[in-house]
């Protein structure tokens, strides 16, 4: 009985079997990239099954599978994107040839950065300058500009406050915090000794420094845009107090318990008698400078991705000295200045869904200066010469500034983005002008830019990327329009390195400061040419860049009134060079160093200039050595104590 139940078991189970063989199918075949290049370790799999394979350093792949019917066929590897195909399972062999196309992603896709330095994206390759930075950089005096021009492209002009960039004006390098446009960044000019801005450092997150070819959503400067985003929420509460010979300080930020909303504010009084009683300055005071300054914030975390921020700021300052007359021995030159500052930003960034964001942005300034200027005897009595009457006068400014701008940006497949909005920038300026015989001149400026953008990021592979912009402008101060391209390229070299060019129209109104004026005037112009090589692997960074700026249309001044004015727009020039930038924190333990240098060759006929020549604030040659080294010392087995040691050489 068992011989016959093990026959009836045969027959059944061996026809079974040998059916299951027929349908058994071999699925073969190679994986490629869109150059035809192999891509080894490729995972190749039937959908919502066990079979599959790996492809060896050919690219090819085979493995057998028992599915039937119509099945889809799944191909999987980091950096590229899925790769699905429907099969038709019969039995016997399918090969199928698969081309993997790559998946853009942050971390592999090129990063167009020609013109620009940037430390708001870490993941970038372009990250360089952090507020720690900033402070820690010797001569920089903890002061963001001061710490920028040690940088290639930022011009050392030791009298004069702002950044010179690539033999531009410092009124050709604008500043935006948070989208909007800073007036006023630096304290209030005085002859002949540099004025600092009024920001700390660690109020900002991000700095993005562009010496050439910035974004179509800034405009208004001929040669170089500073960007700054401002932090977000504080990781914790603090609170901090200072007292010194010099003056005092306090402040506090509290987080809420939530940790979704935070407050702030801080008061600082300086003043630098006590110091220029010790050390002896050039200028004779007879008010040392002294400020007063206080700032006061909130930010709100108004959803998973969304920030509401407001920071407010406020100055008060004054000084007033004398100087040698280099006009007549035996007299003085006399300036007096006391300036209120007023700052206030309000900003909200939210995300809409669906891949859309916004960021809007309001800012408001205002700003007094009461400026006297006279001869001396040598007795310090006030004089007026007969050939040097203009030098005695008084000067009374008040300026309203506010701005608003408007940014939606539309994510597209991978790191492709569009993104446009509007700005709106509007300016209020009254002057009171009193001459040595008290004739009272006065006047006002009212300026109202209005302007609209729109930019494409771009992003063919990984390797390669464009950036292609617009911007219009209407100025009413002139009347005039404007619409200025930009484009940028950037494409991967290899592993750590790539090479970008940046191409840019760059507009601006002539300066506030030559008007008005009854001459019809235009845009001053300059078109940027930038081309850049980098490499960054691990913490060490190189950099090359070559460009040529061309200005058209600057603008032309002549005396009218004892005041230099604006007479026409015929000045021209240009400027070109080559840059360099080393930068390692590998090579020796625990010091930072970086090296730059910039060649530049810059002429230009502008202002009451007589024909193009170099102008005195552009130097040839400029190199810059800083040093840090960071010295960990043992406390305990627990705790080490960090000291920051840092040394300088600008050359």
């Amino acid at each position: 009985m068992n011989l016959i139940i093990r026959f009836f078991l045969c027959g059944i189970l061996i026809p079974v079997a040998l059916a299951a063989h027929g349908q058994t199918t071999q699925v073969s075949g190679r994986v490629t990239n869109p150059r035809s290049k192999p891509v080894y370790g490729v995972s190749i799999s039937i959908k919502d099954s066990y079979d599959g394979a790996t492809t060896d350093s050919s690219g090819k792949f085979a493995f057998p599978t028992m599915e039937t019917g119509t099945q889809t066929l799944v191909a999987t590897a980091t950096g590229f994107k899925t790769y699905e195909h429907t099969l038709e399972l019969k039995g016997g062999d399918v090969v199928v040839n698969i081309i993997l196309k790559e998946e853009i992603t942050e971390l592999q896709a090129v990063t167009i950065s020609a013109g620009t330095f940037e430390a708001s994206d870490r993941k970038r390759a372009t990250a360089f300058l952090e507020p720690l930075d900033i402070v820690t950089t010797a001569s920089a005096n903890g002061d963001v500009t001061g710490a920028l021009k040690t940088l290639p492209g930022a011009q050392q002009v030791g009298e004069s406050e702002g950044l010179f960039v690539r033999g531009g004006t410092a009124a050709e390098t604008k500043t935006f915090i948070d989208g909007t446009l800073v007036n006023n960044f630096f304290f209030s000019s005085v002859p002949g000794i540099a004025q600092f801005s009024r920001f700390s450092p660690f109020i900002f997150k991000g700095t993005v420094f562009s010496t050439g070819g910035y974004s179509a959503l800034y405009g208004q400067a001929l040669s170089s845009a500073l960007i700054l985003e401002s932090i977000d929420l504080p990781e914790t509460s603090s609170a901090n107090a200072g007292l010194s010979v010099l003056g005092a300080n306090g402040g506090f930020q509290q987080l809420t318990s939530n940790k979704k909303a935070s407050y702030g504010a801080s008061y600082g009084y300086t003043n630098l008698a006590p110091a220029f009683a010790l050390i002896k300055q050039k200028q004779d005071y007879s008010t040392a400078p002294s400020y007063h300054t206080g700032d006061a914030n909130f930010r709100i975390k108004t959803s998973a991705t969304g920030m509401l921020k407001y920071y407010g700021y406020f100055s008060s300052s004054k000084l007033d000295f004398t100087t040698p007359s280099i006009d007549s021995l035996g007299y003085y030159d006399r300036f007096a200045i006391s300036n209120t500052n007023h700052y206030h930003n309000l900003s909200w960034r939210e995300s809409l869904g669906k891949g859309w964001k916004m960021q809007l942005g309001v800012s408001y300034t205002y700003n007094l200066d009461n400026i006297k200027s006279n001869m001396q005897d040598a007795d310090k009595d006030d004089v007026v010469l007969g050939t040097l009457e203009g030098k005695n006068f008084k000067i009374k400014s008040i300026g309203n500034y506010f701005n608003t701008r408007m940014v939606f940006e539309r994510r597209l497949r991978g790191l492709s983005a569009v993104r446009f909005g509007a700005e709106y920038n509007g300016a209020n300026e009254e002057f009171n002008y009193r001459s040595y015989n008290n004739q009272v001149f006065e006047g006002s400026i009212k300026d109202r830019i209005t302007s609209g953008f729109a930019e494409a990021d771009i992003y063919i592979t990984n390797a390669l990327a464009a950036k292609a912009g617009l911007r219009m402008e209407h100025a009413s101060i002139i009347d005039r329009n404007n619409i200025a391209p930009r484009l940028s390229l950037a494409y991967k070299l290899g592993k750590g390195s790539q090479a970008s060019l940046a191409y840019g129209i760059f507009y601006q109104n002539p300066e506030r400061r030559y008007l008005p004026t009854s001459e019809r005037l235009n845009f001053m112009k300059a078109t940027h040419y930038v081309a850049q090589y980098m490499r960054s692997v691990s913490q060490q960074t190189f950099r090359a860049e070559i460009f040529y700026k061309k200005y058209d249309d600057l603008v032309k001044t002549g005396f009218v009134d004892y005041r230099e004015t604006a007479i026409n727009n015929k000045g021209y020039g240009d400027a070109k060079g080559i840059e360099f930038f080393w930068r390692d924190k590998k090579s020796i333990p625990t010091l930072d160093y970086w090296i730059s240098y910039s060649y530049l060759d810059t002429k230009r006929d502008f202002l009451t200039f007589p024909t193009a020549i170099e102008p005195n604030f552009a130097a040839k040659h400029t190199s810059s050595l800083i040093v840090k080294k960071v010295c960990t010392k043992m406390e305990n087995k627990s705790k080490r104590r960090l000291q920051l040691c840092q040394r300088t050489s600008i050359l």
